[in-house]
């Protein structure tokens, strides 16, 4: 194998990393310049406590099927 310096290919070598940077260089370009930013809306969440009377509380509450052991184990 011969020396890429020695021989004269550097020159190749230099050539190929400088297109492989300048096709990089292009594609982020081209994808900054049509990329479309889209505006996002600021969520807000409702704050506000409801206070309901404790009863309407416990008839919300559905029988359940099966009943839940009294230990826990």
């Amino acid at each position: 194998m011969e020396n890429p310096f020695e021989s004269g290919h550097i020159k190749n070598y230099v050539l190929l990393y400088a297109s492989v940077v300048v096709i990089i260089i292009l594609f982020f370009i081209a994808t900054t310049l049509f990329h479309d930013v889209k505006k996002i809306d600021k969520k807000t969440f409702n704050t506000e406590i409801s206070k309901k009377p404790q009863e309407e509380i416990k008839e919300e509450i559905p029988k359940r099927k099966f009943k839940l052991m009294d230990k826990v184990y």
